[in-house]
């Protein structure tokens, strides 16, 4: 690599070193900044333990799955019954963790007993008479749990880290059989609105209305011999004063249910209300398109979480759109979309444990952090140019540009640093010169044996390459390795120790070996300052 060439690989350094200095300028406080247009909005980001927020602990009441799980058993399986055998049972319901069912006569327990056996799911809990219990065998319910958990944390991660109305930053992980661990960091957090986001269900449905009245006690009036086992009533509040304004005879179980949304957003009606807007995939269109098709004219309720939002007449066949009008503002009406985009919660959740983390705690981490970092830092560029002389120097810059170019990229990144972030840091600082050190000692045995300055460094980079990248490719494996299996912390621990070797390697191999570029270049010198 001639001298021109040197030159324009060292202005390409120095420019990416320059771009890495302003993109990491978000590690410096918003307060302590020099006013100036360069400097980003966006950057580095503080993790819980430095910028304080909110530390939740929250269960999963994995009871209702099971009893969900139970009631859609309870459904097939006496479907199936009448339909294959010609049984119609007495009475069938689930009560607690229990299935019931009541025969109608005691021949058909041997059938009812077949059948059970066939399913593979249930155990028997006791007979009396002619009624029969039954609930989930051991191998089902651990399974129910599994599905109930991992459904729960997906739902979870993309509602609090939705781009559009999430909470950036937040930490959403397992914690137990039954538990989910939220931290949500910031010193200013509308906590409301995080708890809205995490214990809403969200369980959209669509019904078509049989019958409705002003209130649920006007509705029952006309029905005075029952409204039937298959229906049931369902009420729409005002959202200002939560009085009722209209009662809905509705099926039990929905015709369509937003488990076939594709996706929901803030939306405006003609006179500008905010409104929730929402989308249909392929074969929810379908079936929406079927269902409004085939009832034209007749009322379809819209129910979240239990409650109707509206319950607007059908004027023609609807696909793919559709919109859910309410009393909303155009924050409650994002925070919807979110919910119903992020998808429904199989089962309803409870805050156990919540903590605040205060911001003292984390700026004083975030200062002995900076103190241990600019410790080793010190002692490092001590120990480099003390040692290796000139060469030490060229070492001591690199290192320099690394930690540059390492807060750079995870600035631009967007990446969250947290306390054991800042211990990557730390010992990213320590084991930066360990490249340096493997080039420079193959650089002295090629000067003990007779070389030329030129051709010793040379040579010393060349073979010092290949020890270099397979030592930090196996480090490199492990962090990856810690990204992927651990939770929040030593992720932020992961993160750091992965930039900061390909930083590490970058800066060794190619900034050092420029500065070589530089002096002594392509000069005859007689020694080298190493």
């Amino acid at each position: 690599m001639g001298g021109p060439v040197g030159f324009r690989a060292i202005s390409v350094v120095l420019l990416l070193v320059l771009l890495s200095l302003m993109a990491g300028a978000n590690f410096i406080p918003k307060e302590d900044r020099v006013a100036s247009n360069f400097w980003p909005d966006n950057g580095l980001r503080l993790g819980l333990d430095l910028r304080g927020g909110i530390h939740w602990v929250v269960g999963v009441e994995i009871e209702e799955a099971i009893t969900h799980e139970l009631e859609v058993i309870r459904k097939n399986f006496v479907a199936r019954l009448e339909e294959q055998d010609g049984v119609t049972l007495a009475e069938s319901f689930v009560e607690a963790q229990d299935l019931v069912l009541r025969l109608g006569d005691e021949a058909d327990r041997a059938k009812v007993v077949e059948r059970i056996d066939e399913t593979n799911q249930l155990q028997s809990t006791g007979t009396t008479g002619l009624e029969l219990r039954f609930t989930l065998n051991d191998t089902w319910v651990t399974d129910v749990r599994e599905t109930t958990m991992l459904q729960v944390l997906e739902v979870l991660r993309r509602r609090i880290d939705d781009p559009d109305r999430g909470i950036p930053d937040s930490v959403v992980t397992r914690q137990g059989d039954d538990r989910v661990l939220v931290q949500i960091p910031g010193e200013q957090i509308d906590r409301d609105r995080a708890v809205a986001l995490l214990k809403s269900t969200g369980f959209l449905e669509f019904k078509i209305v049989q019958d409705q009245d002003v209130s649920e006690e006007a509705l029952r009036r006309r029905y005075p011999d029952g409204i039937g086992e298959d229906l049931m009533i369902q009420v729409q509040e005002d959202e200002a004063s939560g009085t009722v304004i209209a009662a809905y005879l509705v099926p039990k179980v929905a015709d369509l249910t937003g488990s076939y949304l594709d996706d929901a957003r803030l939306g405006f009606d003609q006179t500008q209300a905010p409104i929730v807007e929402f989308s249909f995939n392929t074969e929810g269109g379908q079936k929406f398109g079927e269902l409004t098709g085939s009832n034209i004219n007749k009322p379809l309720a819209i129910i979240l979480d239990g409650k109707v939002y509206s319950a607007p007449n059908i004027r023609s066949k609807i696909t793919y759109n559709g919109m859910i009008e309410g009393n909303y503002t155009a924050e409650t009406a994002s925070d919807l979309a979110v919910i119903l985009r992020a998808g429904s919660l199989s089962v309803p959740t409870r805050i156990e444990e919540e903590r605040t983390v205060g911001p003292g705690l984390g700026q004083h981490s975030i200062e002995s952090g900076t103190r241990a970092s600019l410790i080793g830092l010190i002692l490092v560029l001590f120990f480099t140019a003390g040692y290796y002389r000139l060469s030490g120097a060229y070492a001591a810059l690199a290192l320099l540009a690394n930690l540059v170019m390492l807060i750079g990229l995870m600035s631009w990144a967007e990446a969250t640093l947290t306390l054991p972030g800042i211990a990557g840091l730390v010992l990213t600082v320590g084991m930066a010169v360990d490249a340096n050190v493997i080039i420079f000692e193959r650089i002295r045995e090629e000067l003990r044996g007779n070389k030329s300055v030129r051709a010793a460094i040379a040579t010393g980079f060349q073979k010092a390459t290949g020890a270099v990248l397979d030592a930090n490719f196996t480090t490199l494996i492990t962090s990856i390795i810690l990204y992927q299996y651990g939770t929040g912390p030593i992720k932020g621990f992961a993160v750091t120790l992965s930039v900061g070797i390909v930083t590490s390697v970058f800066a060794a191999l190619v900034i050092t070996r420029l500065l070589f570029q530089l002096w002594p270049g392509d000069r005859n010198v007689e020694s080298l300052s190493i």
